[in-house]
């Protein structure tokens, strides 16, 4: 069998005028990658640091490629720098890549030729997705951050109630973000001076979770103007309509507003083989923290405070079918229909009417 052969530089004659197909396995140190000329044959295989500046010295030596790579912590900064270098970019969609993630043989070698040759046979078995710009990919990362902060909060508010009840006491029913020393004013003095550094930490949050709250107002208003289109819906405020803009960025990418839900995994699955077609859940692709969000939204609608609208209506006859699990279900297709919904909201640029279908219904009754 023949060795393949390991250079230290792109400097061979073997990369002129070729078209070349590179597969790209990356690790947080370290990344693997094979070269794959005209004819399917592996001329190149090695690793190099997962840096820009070994990125740029590597690959901005070569002609322009197809490269595959898989999406991962790094994959978004490493196909801006190689589209930027002129290179044709795939980024496969590392859930869908069966033929790595069910492989019984894992190694970097082997997954970095997987890549490779199944870039140069059909760039759609990847399942390639498309990765946000830069300064989107900044925004999110104020309201990620702001949600690690929340979550963090969480803990400690929960952490605080329950020291207090194995004495015996309890603190006073409030929202986390009323959280404060002077919440611990009925408990004993002893149980009050072990609690005030968390209760202080938590004062110390909401601070740094208001300045988060002020700052993603700021991005909205100054990014992002369609932001206002999407909060006309009750229940959709500036964190999710933000999260919801940041995360599509590109509305048009979609041909009908109805496969936004398909993209966040809010569809349920499917499973047809012969005469049997199971139930499914939903497939839950997609990004996961706006999907999230798009849950959250369902539940404020379909809740005590949500404003009468078709998608309310809509959403509780689902529920008051019964059955298992009925209300969830139809938290989980109100969530549907509102990424649908935004998305039309955005795309057309109108004004909402939540009981557009109901008033519709009514004129052709009369």
């Amino acid at each position: 069998m023949k060795k393949t052969i390991t250079v230290q530089a792109f400097k061979s004659e073997i990369f002129k005028e070729q078209k070349l197909t590179i597969g790209m396995d990356l690790g947080d140190r370290w990344s693997f990658y094979c070269v794959l000329d005209e004819a399917g044959q592996v001329i190149l295989e090695q690793k190099l640091p997962t840096t820009p500046e070994a990125m740029k010295q590597k690959f901005g030596k070569i002609p322009r490629s197809l490269i595959a790579l898989e999406t991962g912590t790094h994959s978004p900064w490493v196909s801006r720098l190689l589209s930027e270098l002129g290179h044709e970019v795939i980024v496969a969609h590392a859930q869908k890549v069966q033929l790595i993630t069910k492989s019984n043989r894992k190694d970097d070698r082997h997954d970095a030729r997987t890549l490779a040759r199944l870039a140069r046979l059909d760039p759609r078995l990847l399942s390639p997705v498309q990765h946000r710009s830069a300064e989107a990919q900044v925004h999110l990362t104020v309201i990620r951050a702001r949600a690690e902060l929340v979550s963090a909060r969480t803990a400690l508010v929960n952490a605080a109630r329950g020291l207090v009840k194995s004495y015996g006491e309890r603190l006073p029913k409030c929202g986390t973000y009323q959280v404060s020393r002077e919440l611990a004013a009925a408990l004993s003095t002893e149980l009050r001076d072990v609690l005030e550094p968390l209760l202080k930490e938590i004062e110390s949050l909401n601070e740094r979770i208001k300045e988060y709250d002020e700052r993603m107002e700021k991005i909205a208003k100054q990014a992002y103007p369609e932001v206002s289109l999407l909060k006309q819906v009750k229940g959709v405020g500036t964190q999710i309509a933000l999260t919801y803009v940041l995360t599509i960025e590109d509305p048009y990418r979609f041909a009908k507003s109805r496969q936004v839900g398909c993209f966040l995994g809010l569809r349920p699955g499917r499973r047809n083989s012969g005469q049997s077609e199971p139930q499914k859940g939903i497939s839950k692709e997609g990004d996961r923290y706006l999907r999230t969000m798009m849950v959250q939204g369902a539940h404020y609608i379909l809740g005590p405070f949500g404003q009468d609208s078709d998608l309310r209506r809509w959403g509780r006859k689902l529920a008051e079918r019964g059955g298992k699990n009925a209300k969830k279900r139809a938290v989980v297709a109100v969530a549907r229909k509102l990424a649908v919904l935004l998305h039309r909201l955005w795309v057309g640029g109108e004004v909402y009417e939540p009981l557009r279908n109901s008033q519709k219904a009514m004129r052709e009754v009369a």
